[in-house]
């Protein structure tokens, strides 16, 4: 008579590992500490301020070392990532240099699928940390080779573009929305009147998003979109499967679909940026302060801009917080590049001409707002 069958998968020598690898991995976040909350230079008369939070001081350089720790955390604790475990990844570029660094502080091979168009700067900073880069001609195959590539060799795909909004604690435990509160508690408007994000994975907006709530600030959350990104069509017409089936110029943010973790029930307001504004932006970001950031910072400030001359203009005070989403190292031959810009077809004149407008006297364009 059989009375039952046992199976155990325990594993001992794995469990270990795992133990190890999860230490390592929160020795590196105590180590990081946390990125400065930069003020931008605004009339002071304005009565707003505005901050950056500079994502470019993390040992990857960008706001992905997040995300990145956050994914390798969530696939070590779910048993997915074990010792010896091929790691792959579909990304643009900046998630998988971060996640190419944590492959190699653990010990496993990194492989990053990734469009053919992304910088050869991103390229050289993953295979730097050890990582391997498979090409795909079209940016939407990315997410289906990368799934195939893990699945032939065994490996764990991380699959940024469905985990991010539940692999980060929105809670609090060392999150972006936490540290940027927790930095604004001394300064004269404490709690922000917005905070402006892209959308990239869904990741860092869903977190912060959920975490207004949870903490019931009246803060709002914008998201801004580039050119060719389905994430505010899909959210003004409600459709998830929005896709625009071009790749977007502005790395990072831009997706040719809706991403799984992208959660639009808790954005307040999306604003569409012209890929031209955002890197006039990112430009006008230097010669205010001397910092080089890339597209996305652009658009973010781009964004963020806009927000600062709604509350001059209606005589609020208050303040507005965006990111500083990487440096502009990365960008030299494409968004810094007056041959790639004009290659491009962009003309950054009359967007400048705004900038230099609004840091003269607080006025920006009239932009409609539309309820989805």
């Amino acid at each position: 008579m059989t009375t039952g069958v046992v199976v155990d998968r325990s594993g001992a020598g794995d469990r270990a590992w795992v133990d190890r690898a999860v230490a390592a991995v929160e020795a590196d976040a105590r180590r990081s500490a946390d990125t400065h909350l930069l003020v931008y230079p605004l009339p002071p008369e304005w009565g707003v301020d505005l901050y950056l939070k500079d994502e470019s001081t993390h040992p990857t350089g960008s706001l992905k070392h997040r995300l990145a720790r956050s994914l390798f955390l969530y696939g070590l604790c779910s048993g997915q990532i074990t010792e010896g475990t091929t790691v792959v990844e579909s990304s643009s570029g900046s998630t998988a240099v971060s996640e190419a660094y944590f492959a190699r502080m653990l010990g496993l091979p990194f492989v990053a699928v990734m469009p053919r168009s992304t910088s050869a700067e991103k390229v050289a900073l993953i295979e730097f940390h050890g990582g391997r880069c498979t090409f795909v001609e079209k940016a939407s195959d990315m997410y289906e080779a990368a799934r195939r590539l893990a699945a032939d060799c065994g490996g764990h795909y991380l699959d940024q573009f469905t985990y991010a909004e539940r692999a980060t604690d929105w809670r609090g435990n060392n999150n972006i929305a936490e540290s940027i509160f927790e930095q604004l508690a001394a300064e004269r408007h404490p709690v922000p009147e917005w905070v402006v994000v892209g959308a990239g994975t869904g990741g860092t907006s869903a977190t912060i998003g959920r975490y207004l709530r949870y903490r019931r600030f009246p803060t709002r959350l914008a998201v801004v979109d580039p050119e060719n990104s389905a994430f505010l069509p899909g959210y003004e017409t409600g459709d998830r499967g929005w896709t625009t089936g071009t790749p977007s110029r502005i790395e990072g943010i831009g997706r040719p679909r809706v991403e799984p973790s992208f959660v639009p029930t808790i954005v307040d307001r999306m604003i569409a940026v012209p890929d031209a504004a955002s890197l006039a932006a990112m430009r006008h970001l230097e010669r205010a302060t001397g910092r080089r950031a890339g597209g996305s910072t652009g658009t973010n400030l781009w964004g963020a801009f806009g927000l600062v001359a709604e509350l001059v203009a209606a005589g609020r005070r208050g303040s507005v917080v965006t990111l500083l989403c990487d440096g502009g190292e990365r960008y030299a031959r494409t968004y810094y590049s007056d041959d790639w810009v004009a290659a491009q077809g962009l003309d950054l004149a009359p967007h400048t001409e705004t900038l230099d407008r609004f840091a003269a006297t607080g006025e920006w364009p009239a932009v409609p707002v539309r309820s989805p």
